[in-house]
């Protein structure tokens, strides 16, 4: 998952150094209807003076950075979030040296070929299976849980399962690839609910380990495998939440792998967070360095020139605003379960991913990044395509 944090947060060098960095911070944030050390739950509380300073100079990641360190804090940071993106800071703030940095290496060089793609694999999906079990409950699903029906969020997560499947006419004796198949949730959903054989590629070692155990004696089979050697043919394919490690620059790559590995009457679902702009080529500075390193969220317009001349765009649904529901869901539990982890993570790490859990969620809640089931078919169904909601 990637945000543009970079909007918000005090990014330029001071438009005025004879300004005091404290006033300059206030006048920005007071935009957004902050106050510093204000009553309101989004208002934000200093501990140590040297903030106003360290953020006005480093940005984003300096803003991530100093809450780390406990030098701020917010009684609700999504509300904060929420706040700062909302009001539309971003057009009264400069980029950072950071973000013109990483623009330059998403422009200049594929961060997103092999050897890089396992970057995110080993600071970010290799952490302990049991903290994400603790986190993410039942189902194990690192995405976007589906909430029209839900009221829990084990219920959003198979909600969402069947919402795949059944846009994708899966039936029984099907040969499902899941690219991306993280702990095996869905495959071990359709293989017992709709009778279909699974396929389904990880690169994380603790996240094969993990699904092959939980699939264990269903049609499953699981591979710790780059997409692109995937090999064989499928009556359906699907990716959920691992586009966003694709890359800009592999995009076209990816849908003629699939384009090549699916039946001509098949079905292939994207399921991806989106970015509003064509132009954000670059994830923030604090979500590369801590959470999702060379990671990148798609536009309309790269989807849509990745697919052209080898897809029919069947149906584009948006849900994002359940993923601020979901992200609020797994913040719940991982503060639930804390206390058992808090002997093998640092103090630091705690705050790292409530800053992480709970900007995501201020940010879908501002609709600054959006969530899309986007279904493709190689020519068109004969008759149209009947979009399940």
């Amino acid at each position: 998952m990637n945000l543009k944090l970079i909007y918000l947060l005090l990014l330029s060098p001071l438009a005025c150094p004879a300004t005091e960095p404290q006033a300059i911070v206030q006048e920005i944030v007071a935009k957004a209807g902050i106050e510093i050390n204000g009553n309101k739950p989004w208002d934000i509380h200093i501990h140590n003076q040297e903030f106003y300073a360290k953020v006005l100079e480093g940005g984003s990641l300096a803003l991530g950075e100093t809450y780390m360190a406990g030098w701020w804090d917010c009684s609700s940071l999504d509300q904060w979030f929420y706040q700062v993106l909302r009001s539309d800071l971003e057009n009264n703030i400069k980029p950072s040296w950071e973000l013109r940095w990483n623009v330059l290496k998403a422009k200049l060089f594929n961060r997103q070929d092999k050897l890089g793609s396992l970057k995110v694999i080993a600071g970010h999906y290799q952490l302990g299976n049991d903290l994400f079990k603790a986190m993410l409950g039942e189902q194990m699903a690192y995405s976007c849980g589906y909430w029209k029906r839900a009221s829990n969020l084990d219920e959003a997560q198979a909600a969402k399962y069947d919402l795949v499947a059944q846009k994708l006419n899966m039936k029984k004796g099907m040969r499902v690839l899941d690219i991306g198949c993280g702990w095996g949730g869905f495959a071990k959903y359709i293989a017992q609910h709709y009778g279909v054989q699974v396929v389904g590629i990880t690169l994380s070692e603790n996240q094969a380990e993990y699904a092959r155990e939980n699939c264990k004696g269903l049609p499953v089979e699981i591979l710790v495998q780059d997409y692109r050697d995937v090999q064989g043919t499928f009556d359906a394919v699907v990716e959920i939440g691992m586009f966003e490690h694709v890359g800009v620059k592999n995009y076209r790559t990816f849908m003629e792998i699939v384009h090549r590995i699916l039946k001509d009457d098949g079905l292939f679902m994207l399921h991806t967070i989106g970015s509003n702009r064509t132009s954000s080529l670059a994830s923030d500075p604090w979500l590369e360095k801590y959470i999702f390193p060379n990671s990148h969220l798609p536009s309309i317009v790269q989807i849509g020139n990745a697919v052209e001349g080898l897809f029919i765009m069947e149906d584009w649904h948006n849900f994002s605003a359940d993923y601020d529901k979901t992200l609020m869901a797994w913040s719940a539990n991982f503060d639930q379960h804390w206390e058992k982890f808090q002997s093998q993570y640092p103090e630091p790490f705690y705050r790292m991913w409530k800053y992480y859990l709970l900007s995501c969620a201020g940010s879908f809640r501002a609709r600054n990044i959006q969530l899309w089931q986007v279904v493709l078919s190689k020519k068109g169904l004969v008759g149209g395509y009947d979009s399940i909601r």
